[in-house]
């Protein structure tokens, strides 16, 4: 048996699935593009049936992939297969990945169907998927609830009507590491011709066991993994791709395989995908967060000045990040900024950079220091959104404690200057009044609104989440200022163009 894992990666399809974690065509691109140089194998692009939207980014992905399988999911019917196939049609490598599930509960409750019907419609699925494309994967969705007998026979069957892949999922994260190493065991073991397909694990993170069923699955005979960047997806989100890699990498005396991931872009790709979602990655993240690599404790320090070994099982280099904090001034010029911006993982168009760079210069004349993380704010805020149709012009604020709060704003809607005044329970209250008064959009409410600092001090930067819903839909939106209440503003808007971009998606799929 190889020693190799394959890497699939479902941060456009499973990821997207994270409430208000939705990318527009664009984003897609640009995220698929950065997964192949990160070293990925499968790009799973999405359900090509879901809607138009979700056809032409499968559609999108399959012609720009160079060297990556790309997948597409499809439920056990002729629609979504066929769909799937259609979407696939420019991809080198083709993957129809088509599901259905096993357990007793899902059979009974949520497909209707019996066991032996369910059993038919594998033998269906995956024949007609395999007719279509040579490469299919098929998955047994709630496998870790499925009685072993059926989901063995169940197995059986989709290996004979053609596919190549098998995978497992632990769905709703219920399994623990022995019960979902034993699960593998137990159907390799089981099931014939189990060594003429790859084994693959897909797993939740509801009891925050993913990435620890994924590995011990992986020592059990699996040898794809199912995953997502920074571990987004539904529910509590999925296992992390960068902590299943650099854990086989780090632990390799103990899980003795190889990826073909690039370690080295591991952070890079981390903060694509946080800037683009608008999902922030918590500073106590594994590998990727803030404050993986720091050190405050004074015992901790005195050892890694003597030797960072003491404390860190990995360097910073080896993600991608810089060793360092070195601070920006106000008296850096344009070839130290692009230095630095290179050293975080950027690369900028002329135009963007000049923009960028003037920002810079007004956040330096702002705050005594300007650490990378204020940078990463700065272009992540406003670089990769630069394809909004609504953007924040100018913010006036009057708060105090007597009276209510005024606030006035500017917008740029479509290339138009809008303004509106509006009164608030507080600031805030405020400028989202203020918003509404320029775009009106009356069934959309406030699910979430999150403040925090980017960098210690008075002066810090201010990264503002929001979180908008309508008709079943929600869109989160981030911004980023030395005033929080700027900051504020640029978030809900964005949350509203994605909103907005939302609604134009869902009509064209009706």
């Amino acid at each position: 048996m190889t020693n190799r894992i394959l890497i699939f990666d479902t941060t456009l399809r499973d990821g997207e699935q994270s409430p208000g974690c939705s990318m527009n065509l664009e984003e897609k691109l640009k995220v698929a593009r950065q997964l192949e140089a990160l070293g990925v194998d499968i790009i799973e692009a999405g359900f090509a049936i879901a809607s138009e939207g979700d056809f032409e980014a499968v559609e999108a992905v399959a012609r720009q992939a160079e060297r990556a399988i790309v997948a597409s999911l499809a439920r056990a019917n002729r629609a979504d297969i066929e769909r799937a196939a259609q979407a696939l049609k420019p991809a080198r490598r083709p993957r129809i990945h088509t599901f259905i599930a096993t357990s007793p509960l899902h059979m009974r409750v949520k497909l209707g169907k019996s066991p032996e019907e369910v059993l038919e419609a594998i033998r269906y699925s995956v024949t007609l998927a395999r007719n279509l494309v040579d490469d299919v994967e098929w998955s047994a969705e709630d496998a870790t609830r499925s009685e072993p007998e059926f989901l063995a026979r169940a197995i059986e069957i989709a290996i004979r009507a053609g596919a190549s892949t098998i995978n497992l999922p632990d769905t709703v994260g219920y399994a623990t590491p022995e019960t979902y190493g034993a699960l593998f065991r137990d159907m390799i073991a089981r099931v014939p011709d189990s060594d003429k397909v790859v084994f693959s694990t897909h797993c939740h993170n509801d009891l925050g066991l993913a990435v620890a069923n994924t590995l011990a699955a992986v020592m059990a005979g699996a040898r794809q993994v199912e995953s997502t960047v920074n571990g987004i997806g539904e529910r509590a989100g999925n296992a992390a791709v960068e902590e299943i890699a650099m854990a086989l990498r780090v632990r390799h005396d103990v899980m003795p395989f190889t990826t073909g991931i690039v370690s080295t872009e591991i952070t890079r790709t981390s903060r694509l995908v946080s800037a683009v979602t608008g999902m922030p990655v918590q500073p106590n993240k594994a590998i990727v967060g803030a404050n993986a690599f720091a050190h405050e404790s004074g015992i901790h320090q005195d050892g890694m000045l003597k030797d960072s070994a003491t404390y860190e099982i990995m360097t910073p280099e080896s993600v991608g990040q810089s060793h360092s904090s070195l601070v920006l001034g106000k008296h850096s010029g344009r070839a130290a900024f692009r230095d630095k911006l290179a050293q975080l993982g950027y690369q900028l168009a002329q135009n963007e950079f000049l923009d960028a760079f003037r920002r810079f210069k007004d956040l330096a004349d702002a705050k005594k220091q300007v650490f990378d993380e204020d940078i990463l704010a700065l272009v992540e805020d406003e670089v990769l959104r630069g394809h909004d149709r609504i953007a924040v012009a100018e913010v006036e604020v009057y708060c105090g404690s007597t009276g209510q709060a005024r606030a006035i704003l500017t917008l740029d809607v479509d290339g138009e200057e809008k303004m509106a005044a509006a009164k608030g329970s507080g600031p805030v209250d405020a400028l989202f009044r203020a918003v509404r008064a320029i775009v009106p959009h009356p069934e959309a409410q406030l699910l979430r609104y999150e403040v925090a600092a980017v960098t210690a001090g008075t002066d810090a930067q201010a990264e503002v989440s929001v979180v908008l819903g309508e008709a079943g839909r929600t869109a989160r939106g981030m911004g980023a200022h030395t005033d929080t209440l700027v900051a504020s503003a640029r978030a809900y808007v964005n949350a509203l163009n994605k909103l907005l971009q939302k609604r134009g998606r869902s009509a064209l799929a009706a």
